[in-house]
């Protein structure tokens, strides 16, 4: 079964699904941790109870609750939606953008440190000009563009520099947004990393190695490779509205935070098809794929990400990653918040076939491996995904060979390496897919010659 991104038409089969925690009544004092709260109320009860025991202090105020810190992140205070709402597509406009932008208050995270050395991005001499272009038929303007499909926020890079920046919808350059499956993408190259360092064998290993509680199921006899490109051959449904299917289970057990409860869910799964025989896009295979990555570094995502990319190619702002658990595995096809600039930054280090300083972080040849078609076993050609990255097969792009990164609600990284050109563009579309008016390819290749 054939899927795709949502890119303003109806190209996304890869159906998405919901998950939220129920909402609880707003505490009193929102920035304070819950057992804090807790032990305040009873010490401040126990305190009156002492006044009145005492006589003569009935006038007496209570004391006054302590002042909330101050917090360096401008949208810590924000009323958020849940995760639930945010699948089911039924956030108000507004509270969808103070939930993209605090998806770390929904789930425990893990920080991915920043580097001491910010990698600058200067200001393009070149900026972009005026773009008009055609879409369904339509003509459109970059305005347009940010309109229709609520872009809360765009980079373009152009030979490493900013061609043009803006953020809408209250956001700033401090501004941490949610990555949807652009974190598949980011966990498919950890896991090229991994393969330089010499911690995963090659992508013809088995997945059992690296994960032996998969072994006696589907999973037994699939490869790492089999995995990136979504093609296990392990019965899924991505069906993100059908509370039956295999992701609604998936988030089920993201939500329950009980450690194992997703891998348990991918253990059950049965065969539909032989490995490398059939694509079908599942976030299941993402969460066996930061499973088999943390089998083989040994170590958090997150930390794993700041040691070989984050912190040395220079990222200037602290990042964080979902978690299975409290303290447990990154989600591996989603979850990830960052800044703009930041997210540029991973799409020019993924530009320049991830050198940093002259010296290779991923395997010769990665960047075109893991950015172009496939042919699966049975000589069926995959033209639009390579290794949990999407393929251009279109217009300009298709030509320059570009490829991106993408997620729900409108989260995209361009790369276009034959014309150095990076775009980043947030989403704060009103459901997961199918919302946005214009097609993201034909903005893309508007913006790439409007910068020749």
């Amino acid at each position: 079964m054939r899927a795709e991104p949502d890119d303003g038409h109806d190209k996304e089969t890869a159906v998405t699904t919901t998950m939220t925690l129920a909402r609880e009544t707003p505490p009193r004092f929102p920035w304070m941790p819950l057992q804090v709260r807790r032990a305040l109320y009873g010490l401040a009860f126990t305190g009156l109870l002492g006044l009145a025991g005492c006589g003569g202090g009935d006038d007496d105020p209570p004391p006054a609750p302590p002042e909330p810190p101050a917090s360096t992140y401008p949208h810590a205070n924000e009323p958020i939606g849940t995760v639930r709402e945010m699948y089911d597509g039924t956030l108000t406009p507004d509270l969808a953008v103070n939930t993209f932008r605090n998806i770390d208050r929904l789930f425990p995270t893990r920080v991915i440190a920043p580097s001491a050395n910010p990698k600058p991005l200067p200001k393009a001499a070149k900026q972009l000009p005026a773009i008009k272009f055609t879409s369904g038929g339509k003509e459109y303007d970059i305005y347009d563009y940010l309109a229709l499909n609520r872009v809360s926020a765009l980079l373009i890079l152009k030979n490493g520099e900013i061609a043009y920046e803006t953020y809408q919808y209250g956001n700033t350059e401090k501004t941490r947004w949610m990555s949807m499956s652009v974190a598949k993408s980011i966990t498919s190259t950890l896991i090229g990393v991994a393969i330089q360092d010499g911690l995963i064998g090659s992508l013809n290993d088995q997945v059992v190695k690296y994960v032996p509680k998969l072994a006696g199921t589907a999973y037994d006899g699939v490869t790492v490779r089999n995995v990136l490109m979504m093609a296990s051959g392990v019965k899924w449904d991505e069906t993100y509205t059908n509370p039956a299917s295999d992701r609604r289970a998936l988030l089920e057990a993201q939500i329950s935070q009980k450690p194992g409860a997703a891998l348990e869910v991918m253990r059950k799964l049965p065969r539909a098809a032989e490995p490398g025989s059939t694509f079908n896009y599942s976030t299941g295979e993402t969460q066996i794929a930061g499973e088999l990555l943390h089998g083989a570094i040994k170590k958090p995502l997150a930390q794993y990400l700041s040691e070989k990319i984050w912190s040395r190619f220079g990222m200037e702002a602290e990042a964080n990653w979902w978690l299975d658990s409290p303290d447990g595995i990154e989600i591996g096809g989603s979850g990830i918040s960052a800044t703009l600039r930041d997210y540029g930054r991973f799409g020019l280090f993924f530009m320049d076939e991830g050198m940093i300083d002259g010296k290779p972080i991923l395997p010769t040849g990665w960047v075109a491996e893991a950015g172009s078609g496939k042919t699966l076993s049975g000589g069926d050609v995959l033209p639009y995904y390579g290794y949990m990255w999407w393929v251009t097969t279109s217009g300009q792009s298709a030509l320059d060979k570009a490829f991106y990164a993408t997620g729900i609600f409108g989260q995209n990284i361009y790369i276009n390496q034959k014309e150095k050109v990076v775009i980043v563009t947030w989403g704060a579309q009103s459901k997961p897919t199918g919302a946005g008016v214009i097609d993201n390819t034909a903005f893309f290749d508007a913006v790439v010659k409007a910068l020749q």
